[in-house]
């Protein structure tokens, strides 16, 4: 592993490139543009930069607009703000006529740390995958966060893309996999049980095997950026190769990855399925780490549950 970078910051960068190749890119923020980093192409290239004000659900709508005309708007939030207040826009004036949209939200999840359980968005995954025809995607480190930017700004049709605050490792040499949408990537063969994750819990999930390895359990690891559509080929080899299912995600465990994957699953294979992530509870303020502690979301609280499974 190398330095740690926030996926939000990476897609701050990845902007700064794609507005400088491709002409129909534009960004949209509802002036929050230091904290989603968007104030990288505001600074770079205010002509393809339009602050919206704090009112979300408007700057969805003129997203709309602006791809009625041929271009691709990356409208820019927190996932409190994207998927919470501005639901109905996203539904209805984007998914509904199903617009060429990107909505990258980020502080997502419990990371967010300070900012407390009313910010801390534990039900987007859960909420914008439900909409019909809406992509899915949870970026694991920067890199990932990169990649995923480049894809969707050439995939035709709406994305929710989820982006964390937190800074985390970003994966080097043979981790760094190809990102294809819909495509969940392999870091880590095993045949004992196989850990599916996405997000910041990717990295977590990798740890947690290492430990496991020690205790003789052979884990594999299963980066699943693409929530949906779900790469269902793969979830499904891997639950038959090893019997035993984790997921693990820094989201609800009602409508999430660890669903989801149930989903996949049902009635097709028999086997033992544990689901990881914030049980229906609300987050609270706290630093990261002790706030990803409380709710058994660290490498070795991981290793813990699994060892009993």
């Amino acid at each position: 592993m190398s330095d740690k970078i926030a996926t939000r910051q990476a897609y701050g960068e990845a902007l700064i490139e794609l507005v400088e190749k491709n002409d129909k890119v534009v960004v949209l923020d509802a002036d929050l543009a230091n904290a989603t980093q968007t104030a990288k192409v505001a600074k770079a290239h205010p002509e393809k930069f339009y602050n919206c004000g704090i009112a979300e659900a408007n700057m969805m709508a003129i997203g709309a607009g602006l791809s009625t005309m041929g271009l691709v708007p990356f409208c820019s939030t927190f996932a409190m703000f994207a998927a919470g207040r501005a639901y109905e826009q996203i539904r209805n004036s984007i998914a509904y006529p199903h617009f060429n949209v990107k909505i990258c939200a980020t502080h997502a999840g419990v990371s967010v740390g300070e900012d407390g359980g009313s910010h801390q968005c534990i039900e987007d995954l859960a909420l914008m995958r439900v909409i019909p025809g809406m992509t899915v995607i949870c970026p694991a480190d920067a890199n990932e966060a990169r990649a995923a930017t480049m894809a969707i700004a050439e995939f035709d049709g709406p994305v929710y893309m989820r982006l964390a605050r937190l800074a985390t490792p970003v994966f080097e040499g043979e981790m760094v996999k190809p990102f294809e949408i819909g495509k969940a990537n392999v870091l880590r063969e095993g045949s004992d049980v196989a850990i599916f994750a996405c997000g910041l819990m990717v990295n977590e999930a990798l740890l947690a095997a290492q430990a496991l390895a020690d205790d003789g359990i052979d884990a594999a690891v299963i980066n699943v950026h693409t929530i949906k559509p779900i790469d269902a080929a793969c979830i499904t080899r891997y639950a038959q190769q090893c019997g035993k299912v984790v997921t693990v995600e820094e989201h609800s465990v009602i409508g999430g990855l660890g669903d989801t994957v149930a989903e996949v699953l049902m009635g097709k294979v028999n086997c033992k399925f544990l689901k990881i992530g914030v049980n229906d509870q609300f987050g609270q303020s706290g630093k990261a780490a002790d706030v990803l502690r409380e709710y058994g979301l660290t490498a070795d609280q991981i290793a813990a549950r699994i060892r009993k499974l």
